[in-house]
């Protein structure tokens, strides 16, 4: 189980944990319930969430857990490349995420025309950047990640391949270590989106985790 003392994946404001402590109060036992907050698919575009209370010593080993001035928050492991840089808050009807990471688009359903262009001095700038940086660490787990495109959006779409494809771990590699490469060497990136058919992964350097 991740240490309460690392790197926080949510923002909670004010208005959110007070929300929270209060709905906790009024289940059976509260002080040892955490908040478990799992991506449980995606909708119109966006993530969509389950949110819960639940007893913090059943999250397993590979959940990630956070403390929030009073509050356990425990992530599944699935979840965890999925919610970096989130914020939980308030909305009109209740608690709210706000997330800025946004689910890939189904290759299957995505032109190749879709992806954009590998010539413009945008898509050259993350080329160099895969190449040069990103490459050359993801290499020693037997993984690749290529440039499809950039589209007129500065949309970076990415294919991984080798030991990325189907691995477990691959959409906290995008999030936390391609993406940060890209977006502080080409800052004019708005968005980058993993469009590999992870489904058809013969043999990941890391397996998906099983619970």
């Amino acid at each position: 189980m991740s240490d309460p003392a690392t790197e926080r994946l949510l923002t909670i404001t004010e208005e959110a944990l007070e929300l929270v402590l209060e709905a906790r109060s009024g289940e059976s036992g509260p002080d040892s319930l955490a908040l478990f907050i799992e991506v449980s698919g995606v909708a119109n575009g966006a993530y969509t969430y389950d949110i819960w209370f639940e007893s913090a010593t059943d999250a397993t080993p590979r959940d990630h857990r956070e403390q929030h001035d009073g509050v356990v928050v425990v992530f599944p492991e699935s979840s965890t490349g999925k919610m970096a840089g989130a914020t939980l808050d308030v909305s009109d009807d209740g608690l709210v995420i706000l997330n800025p990471n946004s689910p890939a688009p189904d290759p299957a359903n995505v032109s190749q025309g879709d992806f954009g262009s590998l010539e413009t001095p945008l898509a050259v700038a993350v080329l160099e950047v895969l190449e040069a940086e990103v490459n050359p660490q993801i290499a020693s787990h037997g993984g690749r990640a290529d440039l499809v495109g950039v589209d007129d959006n500065a949309v970076a779409y990415v294919r991984l391949s080798g030991g990325c494809q189907g691995c477990g771990l691959a959409a906290m590699t995008l999030s936390q270590g391609i993406s940060v490469a890209i977006r502080e060497a080409v800052p004019e990136i708005s968005d980058i989106v993993d469009v590999t058919a992870h489904a058809q992964g013969a043999n990941p350097y890391y397996q998906a985790s099983k619970k």
